[in-house]
Parts: structure tokens; C-alpha cells; sequence
């Protein structure tokens, strides 16, 4: 089984050397916070990469490093003290947070969940029929620094709605959170897709309500980044978001390979006290939507992997606007090309999209 360590001997025996830096010391580890809190197998859309058989990163000089998060809050501020180089940018907290501290100088400059990944779910039973019913409620959430806070108020901001009333409690993941479900310690939860099905493996039963129209067009995951790291690393940026895009298309062609380079790479993340195709099929259940939702939707006019527009940032700053009743916040955020940028997504997508789907089909650990 290899390890972060074997990597150095492992790629001269595969003959996986060519293009790598000269020395060591001259590759770039590329630190990111992971708010998941685990190395989790659904983030081989990173981590497939890394396996020598692929090795996305290393001859381009960079590797990927995770530094465990509690929360977004906590990424953002490791971002803004430099703890890390890249992390994950959700509007509804960022933009706020931009707005209040202008020393947070951050741009966003790949997406990588371009779907809305967010779901609203509650006991089949349940009174809740859609969005609009969350007003007034208690809503489970994964912790206090989750998204899923925000995500509420931004659906109920855009019906017009304020979640003043609503009671926002932490019920975790997996097994305790569907206890909270099934024994109504909460009426409904509001989370990413991934953390929804998870419950569902324990045996709660879940049914999902829409999320509300407009938030429904956005994408929910973006990359970003310190400006100035964009300013002064950019050779770097492009090689490990070159990296990512290209996990990104292995693992949605096939996503076992995927979880299997993942294992490999991290076998600390291999599960325990059940057999690997049990996990197997637990993980093609949690990733059923998330693999898609990795994609770009067919009716996308930009296909290209990890680029953003204008109008989805400006939608973007509405809907943080409304859920925190700032009306200024526009205002206070300045110019919204700022927030974003596409200059380095060519150089990102310059490689042969079609190979690496064909290298995915037929690989083999």
C-alpha cells in the first residue's frame, strides 16, 4: 500500500520522473483548508491526482497538502493569516466577510462545484412541503460554522422570508444526526448532498425538498485565494488547479478508480470494521449526485473546467446581501470583478480532456 512517503522512491520505479523539478526543495506544496475535517474519499476529485500511476501534480512542481478545518470560518481566517494557500470559497460567508475586513484579500479562481450541491431534507412525514415552510423552524445544521446556516437565510431571503425566528441547531453528521431527524430534535436540515446521504446509510429515512429556484442556478464551491499569492505564484496556481481539473474528469469517469487512488494515497481514510466493497457501495451512494454536480451542466454555454462569470458573482453578491440584510453590501465590496478571476483558466484546461477521460475507463490499480 503506498503512502505520502513512498512517493519520492515510488515514482523513479514507475519511471514517473520526466519534467519533475530538479531538486526536492524545489517542489511547491500547496497547502489547503479542508473544512471536511477528514480526508474523506469524496475529495479524490483532488486527491486522484496524486497517486504516482496518474501523477497530475509533481512533474508540474506542486503537490497538495490538506490542513484539517472545524470550519469556514476557520479557513478563512488561515487564509488571511497565510497558515494556507488555497481553501474553499462559499459567497454567503466570504463576501460578508470581505465586506467587514478589507485585509481579507481573497479571489476566487476555479469552480469547483459548479451545481448546487445543497439539499433540504426532513422526515417523510413532515409538514415541510417547500423552502418557504423553513421560516420559524428548527433547523439542523452540521455545526454553528457550517454553510448550511447561510444557505437557509439565503433561500429564505430570496421568497421574500427571514429566518429571525428560526433556530439553528448542531447535530453533526452521519448516525447522531439522523437520531436528531428521527427522534424530532429538529424539523429539517439543511446540508451539502453528501452529508444527506450519509444519514440516509444509517437507516433514517429522508425526503428532500427543493431548494428555491434561483439559488438553485448557482454553483456552490469555488477555490480561492490569497490575491496576492495570484500575483506572485502564478505558475504554481496553474499547475494545481491543471491537477485538479484533471482529478476532477478521472473521478467522475470513474469514480472506483477514483476511491481507490484515494485509499492509496491516504490509506488512513480505508475503512474499518466493515469490508472494502461495503464501503464501496456506501461511497457510490453518498457520491451519486456529488460526482455530477463536479461537472458542468450540458446547457453551460462555458464548459470550461473551473471558470466563473460576472452574473453568477453578481447573483451572488443579491443573495449574501439579502440573507445578512445589508443593502450595502455591494457597495462595500467594490467593483464584483474583484472577487474572481478566469486568467488563469486556459492555461488550466490545456491539456487533452478526451485522454485523460479514456485513461480513466480503462485504468487499472
Amino acid at each position: 500500500m503506498l503512502t505520502r512517503r513512498d512517493f519520492g522512491l515510488g515514482l523513479g520505479a514507475l519511471g514517473l520522473t520526466h519534467g519533475m523539478p530538479a531538486m526536492a526543495q524545489e517542489l511547491r506544496i500547496m497547502k489547503v483548508a479542508n473544512t471536511a475535517a477528514v480526508n474523506d474519499p469524496q475529495q479524490c476529485f483532488v486527491t486522484a491526482g496524486q497517486h504516482p500511476k496518474l501523477n497530475f501534480y509533481r512533474p508540474s512542481g506542486v503537490d497538495v497538502e490538506y490542513v484539517n478545518m472545524s470550519s469556514m470560518t476557520q479557513a478563512l481566517q488561515s487564509l488571511r493569516a497565510g497558515h494556507v494557500d488555497f481553501g474553499p470559497a462559499v459567497p454567503g460567508i466570504m463576501l460578508p466577510a470581505m465586506a467587514k475586513d478589507p485585509a481579507l484579500d481573497l479571489v476566487s479562481v476555479y469552480k469547483w462545484l459548479p451545481r448546487n450541491a445543497n439539499v433540504i431534507v426532513v422526515k417523510p412525514g413532515s409538514p415541510i412541503k417547500t423552502a418557504a415552510d423553513l421560516a420559524g423552524k428548527r433547523i439542523g445544521v452540521r455545526s454553528q460554522g457550517d454553510t448550511g446556516i447561510v444557505v437557509t437565510r439565503t433561500m429564505l431571503a430570496e421568497l421574500g422570508l427571514k429566518d429571525d425566528k428560526c433556530e439553528y441547531i448542531a447535530i453533526g453528521d452521519g448516525a447522531p444526526a439522523g437520531a436528531a431527524i428521527d427522534n424530532d430534535r429538529v424539523d429539517a436540515m439543511v446540508a451539502f448532498d453528501t452529508a444527506a446521504a450519509r444519514i440516509e446509510l444509517v437507516g433514517t429515512r429522508l425526503r428532500y425538498v427543493p431548494i428555491t429556484p434561483k439559488f438553485a442556478q448557482v454553483g456552490s464551491g469555488w477555490i480561492c485565494v490569497p490575491r496576492k499569492l495570484l500575483k506572485e505564484e502564478r505558475k504554481s496556481l496553474v499547475a494545481l488547479l491543471r491537477g485538479i481539473a484533471k482529478s476532477t474528469i478521472f473521478s467522475n469517469s470513474n469514480l472506483d478508480a477514483g476511491i481507490d487512488l484515494h485509499w492509496a494515497v491516504y490509506p488512513e481514510s480505508r475503512p474499518k470494521g466493515r469490508s472494502e466493497d461495503e464501503a464501496r457501495k456506501e461511497l457510490a451512494f453518498i457520491m451519486k449526485d456529488r460526482k455530477e454536480s463536479w461537472m458542468r451542466r450540458p446547457d453551460d454555454p462555458d464548459q470550461r473546467m473551473g471558470a466563473s462569470s460576472l452574473a453568477e458573482w453578481k447573483a451572488n453578491i443579491e443573495m449574501a446581501a439579502e440573507s445578512t440584510r445589508n443593502p450595502k453590501l455591494a457597495e462595500e465590496l467594490g467593483d464584483p470583478n474583484r472577487l474572481f478571476s478566469n486568467e488563469l483558466i486556459d492555461e488550466v484546461n490545456a491539456f487533452d480532456r478526451k485522454a485523460v477521460v479514456e485513461m480513466a475507463k480503462s485504468f487499472r490499480l
